[in-house]
């Protein structure tokens, strides 16, 4: 079936709100696998420029332009978009210049955190007609399994500090502090905030003084996956074999494992283990 007619048969067309990294891309490539084009919002303060290439529409907008990104899917026809990319935190409450419906739906929040102002916007959007889906249902191949998933599994060290993170992580997360802790000889030593995952590896590594790091990334509790998923890539591996740390457990299911095998292959090339563990009972467990 074509673009167009896939689009009239499922009742409208579907929009894509891109942030940074290769996660837009790999939504696009999905979506055109299964005859789906896609109007892109693309973030000036965050998108690749490589966008352009991907996606045969772009628009640029600023953040804060809420009004404008309403106008331009109805203008559209889009029914259905998604959230692909991350937004990095510091820059929404830094470089935000917002429109007037952006003002307004910011005085409506009684927490101004990254959560609830991607909540408010979802809302926003719905409101108009426009349905936020859930960002991984293109992506369901790149999800991290449960179980080991590199040659080398973690040690008992790795194990232990894996099941103390985990528990650790659960609680942060849940208080909506970071979804990543990194931990050495069980005791935790960074804790992920609005710098993001390889920025807390790196802080980690500066005052773990050599010791070996394990780090581990959850969801939240009720993650709302229309918005915030789990993002893992080969990036984050580089920073773990830069700064010494061997293991890495993340959340399957709920993961992305961007550039899968890529991420995978460097994994095993620098001796990392990765597992993905489901929950905190799978945690004890051991690999």
């Amino acid at each position: 079936m074509s673009a167009a007619g896939e689009t009239a048969a499922e009742g409208g067309g579907w929009g894509l709100i891109a942030g940074n990294g290769r996660f837009p891309l790999l939504v696009l490539e999905a979506a055109r696998a299964r005859g789906i084009a896609m109007v892109v919002a693309a973030i000036r303060e965050e998108t690749w420029p490589e966008i352009e290439q991907a996606a045969a529409e772009v628009h640029w907008l600023s953040l804060g332009q809420l009004g404008r990104l309403i106008e331009l899917f109805q203008q559209r026809a889009v029914r259905r978009a998604i959230m692909a990319g991350q937004v990095k935190h510091k820059r929404i409450f830094s470089s935000l210049r917002p429109d007037w419906r952006m003002v307004k739906l910011l005085a409506s929040l009684a927490a101004k955190n990254t959560d609830s102002l991607l909540g408010a916007v979802v809302r926003e959007l719905a409101a108009e007609g426009i349905e936020v889906v859930d960002s991984r249902q293109f992506l369901e191949p790149l999800l991290a399994a449960e179980g080991c998933l590199t040659p080398r599994a973690p040690d008992a060290e790795e194990r232990r500090d894996i099941a103390y993170g985990w528990r650790l992580a659960r609680h942060l997360a849940a208080a909506d502090i970071g979804q990543t802790v990194v931990i050495a000889g069980g005791a935790c030593v960074a804790v992920e905030a609005m710098e993001g995952t390889d920025a807390a590896i790196r802080r980690a590594a500066e005052l773990a003084q050599g010791r070996r790091l394990t780090v581990v990334k959850v969801a939240r509790p009720q993650q709302d996956v229309r918005f915030d998923v789990p993002v893992v890539g080969p990036e984050t591996i580089r920073t773990m074999a830069e700064c010494g740390a061997g293991a890495l457990a993340v959340e399957s299911g709920l993961t992305l494992l961007l550039d899968r095998e890529r991420l995978l292959a460097l994994a095993a090339e620098r001796g990392i283990a990765i597992v993905g563990r489901r929950d905190e009972a799978a945690a004890e467990g051991g690999a």
